[in-house]
């Protein structure tokens, strides 16, 4: 597609790292309107939404390094190209999870609800993002004769990246950025449907999410690496369904109402 936004000669301006910084700043920005909502400490919010954005450039790249460690040992000056490469999503929302239930368990600040107010921000920064790995050429799909197949024909893309050239691929990148897009529309539509509980929304979007690429995987055709019959992403989207649909029980059981009698009593 378009992988260089602006040719300055020296300086050269690349649209996946324009998409990317907005990706955070979008998804940062919506978290913080929903945190202001929910009462919660903006300042603290912010430091949260930094170490989160930090932890998540830093996972995305190691479980690229993990996912593709032959390639990196074999020729280790391809480690240069981490510098402009996003990683892998998982490894990013990995590590950016861990970290901020570790931070916000130190300052503070209520852990669902705090998840609560970021994972639709997580959902839109996605849709962002994967726009940037379609300008970039990144991300690719296999071979397809589908009407809606994407042809890659700029030589930047197979030199940089590896995509293939002239071949109508699916556009994985776009079925995800979808995907994404639909989730967070349920997000928001039904977040205050039904018996809402601290965690639903998080754990729903993690649920979701899993399934989506589970399933978008079998479209993909780039290196990303395998774990037995499934690739890396599919085997992690395999152990966060039934982790996300255990803490959503859990959640909920935990927030049950107190029965009608003993509301009474009180």
């Amino acid at each position: 597609m378009y992988p260089i936004l602006i040719d300055l000669g020296p300086a050269t301006i690349y649209t996946y790292g324009v998409l990317l910084a907005a990706a955070y700043l979008l998804g940062l920005k919506l978290a913080m309107v929903r945190a202001a909502a929910r009462g919660l400490d903006q300042t603290r919010v912010l430091d949260l939404g930094i170490y989160i954005i930090i932890s998540a450039l830093v996972g995305a790249k190691l479980l690229l390094v993990v996912t593709d460690f032959r390639t990196f040992v074999n020729n280790p000056a391809e480690l240069i190209t981490l510098a402009r490469s996003g990683g892998v999503f998982y490894g990013g929302l990995i590590l950016a999870v861990s970290v901020a239930l570790w931070y916000i368990q130190k300052i503070g600040l209520p852990l669902w609800t705090t998840c609560d107010a970021f994972a639709p921000g997580i959902a839109l920064g996605h849709v962002v993002g994967r726009m940037g790995c379609f300008f970039a050429g990144c991300c690719w799909g296999k071979p397809t004769d589908v009407p809606w197949a994407i042809t890659f024909t700029n030589p930047y893309t197979a030199e940089n990246i590896g995509t293939p050239l002239n071949v109508p691929l699916h556009p994985t990148q776009l079925y995800e950025a979808g995907a994404e897009a639909i989730i967070l529309a349920l997000l928001l539509a039904t977040e205050t449907r039904g018996r809402a509980y601290p965690g639903r929304t998080f754990w729903v979007y993690m649920l979701m999410y899993a399934v989506s690429r589970f399933i978008i995987e079998f479209f993909r055709d780039d290196p990303r690496g395998a774990v037995m019959m499934f690739s890396t992403s599919q085997f992690i989207s395999v152990v966060l369904v039934p982790l996300s649909i255990v803490m959503l029980v859990v959640l909920a059981r935990r927030e049950q109402p107190a029965p009608r009698s003993a509301r009474k009593a009180a």
